[in-house]
């Protein structure tokens, strides 16, 4: 399928700038996937449509202070992006960077939050000349070791970074988000705990602990998985065909008990929620990748059940996709030509399974019709439960 298919126009006033308070009076557009029907509700309403005996499945992977500002020796300012550690210690990270000639071999020296004075940094030039250098006392340095082809950077910090995160990064908003100032902390689900994400599993911030509570009193379950946000939320889909894009890869894990838990509800005719992509993308991998199955292959083993597993995930889902893990999704409205899109189209094609273009169809139908009503689009936009 063509990337240009999962296209749509949003005007920049349709993207939400500020969390809605409390968080669970944001919107909820409820999709009927077989047949397209819509119903507009609130969050607190979600438990109407949950049943005893249903399974909230949610990532609580906790964002870190992934965003670092610093120097060249030359004055030159950069800007880091840390994406995933590629060492045991956490010294070693691929990275996204803005600034110029952030080249093979370039010294990056980092300032306290406290002692930082940021100029500004345009989108293709330093804002300071390169024989400019100031006199910085950094806690510590890094070297560019290496330039991907994708275009991030390998970083070799001079000691392992983790310790020094709170006092020299920030909590990374989308570059969408431009004019929120308030708590850093709304940006994290209330049920956050490992910390290693890059971004927030955005799904999860309508929750609130007061809504959870009700949710068990009412008899559903709920449960995490981890996956740590990297590359893939920032990247868009750049080939002209889907099948072409290559995902990368994620650090995840889905806990014996969590498997265990997730298959006794599934043989007991409860239904598994999964909250946002990163869940079911985790999800989806205990029920293939982590088990030798081809999900794109229609006589692959019927059988649903899900192993637990832990390590690296790059399973790119589109349509065409068999899902085996989850039945309903709890989600946000995403960006045009997106990964994100095309796996919410494909949960949507499932209940097509004639018509593998039917999910794409419905849910830019829907988008519009959420467009027409006035919802807020991405990560501090509305919800969507996919039925």
């Amino acid at each position: 399928m063509r990337t240009d298919l999962f296209d749509y126009d949003l005007p920049a006033s349709f993207i939400a700038q500020q969390p809605a308070e409390p968080r669970d009076s944001s919107r909820l557009l409820v999709l009927h996937r077989a047949d397209g029907r819509m119903e507009h509700r609130t969050f607190a309403d979600i438990g109407d449509y949950l049943r005893p005996n249903d399974l909230l499945i949610a990532n609580d992977s906790r964002v870190i202070p992934a965003r670092l500002y610093g120097h060249k020796a030359t004055g030159g300012q950069v800007e880091l992006l840390l994406l995933k550690p590629l060492d045991d210690d956490w010294q070693t990270w691929e990275c996204l960077t803005r600034g110029r000639k952030v080249n093979e071999g370039v010294e990056i020296f980092f300032e306290r939050k406290g002692d930082r004075e940021i100029e500004e940094i345009g989108e293709i030039g330093d804002s300071r000349s390169d024989d400019q250098s100031p006199n910085l006392q950094s806690p510590i340095s890094a070297v560019i070791a290496a330039v991907n082809e994708s275009g991030t950077r390998v970083v070799r910090f001079s000691e392992p970074v983790w310790p020094h995160l709170e006092e020299l990064g920030e909590i990374p908003l989308p570059p969408y988000i431009t004019e929120y100032a308030g708590d850093p902390e709304r940006y994290q689900t209330v049920y956050s705990r490992p910390e290693g994400s890059a971004a927030a599993p955005t799904a999860g911030l309508h929750f609130t602990p007061d809504l959870l509570i009700d949710l068990r009193r009412k008899g559903v379950g709920f449960d995490t998985v981890t996956l740590h946000v990297g590359l893939d939320t920032f990247k868009p889909v750049e080939s002209e065909e889907i099948e072409e894009h290559v995902i990368h890869t994620e650090w995840a894990e889905l806990k014996r008990d969590t498997a265990r838990r997730i298959n006794d509800v599934t043989l007991q005719g409860g239904r598994i929620i999964a909250v946002g992509t990163t869940a079911v993308r985790t999800l989806e991998w205990g029920s293939t990748g982590a088990q030798g199955i081809d999900p794109y292959n229609p006589n692959a083993c019927p059988w649903k059940r899900t192993a637990a597993f832990a390590g690296d995930v790059d399973l790119f889902i589109r349509p065409g996709y068999r899902f085996r893990a989850i039945d309903a999704l709890i989600t946000n409205f995403h960006l045009p030509k997106s990964s994100l899109l095309m796996l919410v189209s494909a949960f949507v094609a499932q209940a097509h399974p004639d018509d593998v273009d039917a999910g794409r169809r419905i849910l830019l139908a829907t988008y519009e019709v959420a467009k027409r009503e006035g919802y807020r689009f991405f990560s501090f936009g509305d919800a969507m439960l996919i039925v």
